[in-house]
């Protein structure tokens, strides 16, 4: 099992979600978060006052997903949050070692799992 965590333009999160469904993704988490790249800083104006904003608003998506989907879900964030500027986002991908239901308080089995128990 791997975890994609995405972080996106906010303006994408509805294409991006679409392009993941059309994937068979349904299950993620949507997180709003405030970061720095190499976007640059803009200057607004609040109350008659100027200020530099230094941190950009982002949304950061994380999916956590059996080994196999992980190419053609990158693939799909990428095409559908890309815009060409600075500020895209970055994609991090990370090894699952175990995963629980909380409910059942079980640990979750995966098509990975089942496929190593299918080979032995």
């Amino acid at each position: 099992m791997k975890k994609i965590e995405a972080i996106i333009r906010p303006q994408k999160i509805t294409d991006t979600i679409k392009g993941l469904k059309t994937i068979g993704i349904t299950g993620f988490t949507v997180s709003q978060v405030v970061g720095r790249g190499k976007q640059k800083d803009t200057k607004g104006v609040y109350r008659g006052k100027n200020y530099h904003v230094t941190l950009h608003p982002k949304i950061k998506l994380e999916i956590v997903l059996s080994d196999h989907m992980v190419d053609r879900t990158i693939n799909t964030i990428i095409s559908t949050a890309q815009t060409g500027e600075d500020g895209d986002g970055k994609i991090y991908v990370y090894p699952i070692l175990e995963a629980y239901n909380i409910r059942t308080g079980e640990p979750d089995i995966t098509i990975d799992d089942l496929s190593v128990k299918e080979g032995e």
